[in-house]
């Protein structure tokens, strides 16, 4: 069984709660979408949150967290300091995700605002010996675009980006502390998942197919990205290189129905 983890921040933290419930009910539609039933997913919330409608296989883990003190960046402020906060958040979000969890052979962690491809559970289903796998190749696309970016080392880009067979993590170190460094960098970022399962033997593959689609843009982006015009064709360095606008231009795809019906899940 595959397992969708689906944290959410705070509702505190969140600049426009009604916008953030509808993207999270487009995240939902995309994971319910999966093309086998061997899935389950498990929202992490604070208690009290409004939620859209759960679809089944879908169920919530009550929280308690406080709201992340760092949330917004602040013109001059210690980025570093930023990334141990929003790591700190997610982590035992996430953690407290994985520890409720039952029955399962694999784990993805997908941001509450992205998309996924509706291949996952089927070949994690037929390939459960696997360590897992990192999304190489994902798409960009902003609200209401009519075009996605196919993107390379997409998997260094975006949070919703690696699958992870769940006896890879080190439950004793998650159940000992929900601050710990492990917590942070395993589950709080994407950035050295992959690295830290190569260097303890157990590498992850690069998933063969797209597997999920990147949502930039918006303003409770938690990237704080940039539209996808303006942040991956239009921008200083591509204009100023030729052979950059010809990239851009071979990655630009038109969002068809075939793109909806396997991420959008419509």
């Amino acid at each position: 069984m595959l397992t969708f983890i689906i944290p959410v921040r705070h509702p505190k933290n969140a600049r426009n709660w009604d916008a953030l419930k509808n993207r999270l009910a487009q995240t939902m539609s995309s994971i319910a979408n999966q093309t086998t039933h061997n899935w389950q997913a498990i929202i992490i919330a604070n208690i009290g949150s409004d939620l859209p409608p759960l679809p089944e296989r879908f169920s919530v883990e009550w929280v308690d967290y406080p709201p992340n003190p760092k949330h917004d960046r602040i013109a001059g402020e210690d980025v570093e300091q930023l990334h141990h906060f929003f790591r700190l958040d997610k982590g035992r979000r996430v953690r407290a995700g994985i520890l409720a969890a039952q029955k399962t052979t694999f784990f993805m962690i997908v941001d509450d605002d992205d998309f996924v491809s509706a291949r996952l559970a089927e070949h994690a289903e037929k390939h459960s010996t696997h360590n897992g796998w990192y999304i190489e190749r994902g798409y960009v696309w902003s609200e209401e675009s009519p075009i996605v970016i196919l993107i390379e080392r997409f998997f260094l880009m975006c949070g919703t980006s690696h699958i992870v067979r769940a006896d890879l993590f080190d439950y004793e170190a998650l159940r000992a502390s929900e601050t710990s460094d492990y917590v942070k960098l395993m589950l709080g970022s994407h950035i050295s998942i992959a690295k830290k399962l190569a260097d303890s033997g157990t590498p992850l593959s690069p998933l063969p197919f797209a597997g999920a689609v990147y949502r930039v843009g918006h303003a409770g982006a938690h990237s704080k990205s940039g539209g996808l015009f303006r942040t991956f064709i239009a921008n200083r360095k591509t204009l100023r290189n030729p052979l950059r606008v010809m990239q851009a231009a071979l990655a630009t795809r038109w969002v068809t129905s075939s793109t909806r019906a396997e991420f959008f899940g419509c």
